[in-house]
């Protein structure tokens, strides 16, 4: 499975959930944001992340602070680029398995 495959089956679960696409790949000079969705009045900032064992510590751990912050300055230029404000959270997405068949979504992983 790779990086789109796993965006997809995220995309499908989380508008079962009844949030909807905002952005898919939205990138900039800062970096890229995987899925951008509203759920309800707030806009939900997504990193979709695979990995087929826990070698290295799993999905979870391949989102470093690095990548947090990258991510951090990648939606604070989606918000001028918007020119409104609204609430919102950083959330991650995490696929694991063989065929990425264990799925969490961590609300609030991380912020500012």
């Amino acid at each position: 499975m790779n990086g789109s495959e796993a965006e997809k089956i995220a995309l499908s679960y989380l508008q079962r959930q009844h949030l909807v696409l905002v952005e898919q790949n939205y990138r900039c000079r800062f970096g890229e944001i995987d899925l951008i969705m509203r759920d309800g009045e707030t806009l939900v900032f997504i990193e979709v992340r695979m990995r087929t064992n826990e070698k290295y510590g799993g999905a979870a751990a391949s989102i470093t602070s690095k990548k947090q912050i990258r991510i951090l300055r990648t939606a604070r230029y989606y918000l001028t680029e918007l020119k409104m404000e609204s609430p919102c959270r950083f959330d991650a997405f995490l696929l694991s398995g063989i065929n990425g068949q264990e799925i969490e979504w961590i609300r609030d992983a991380f912020g500012e």
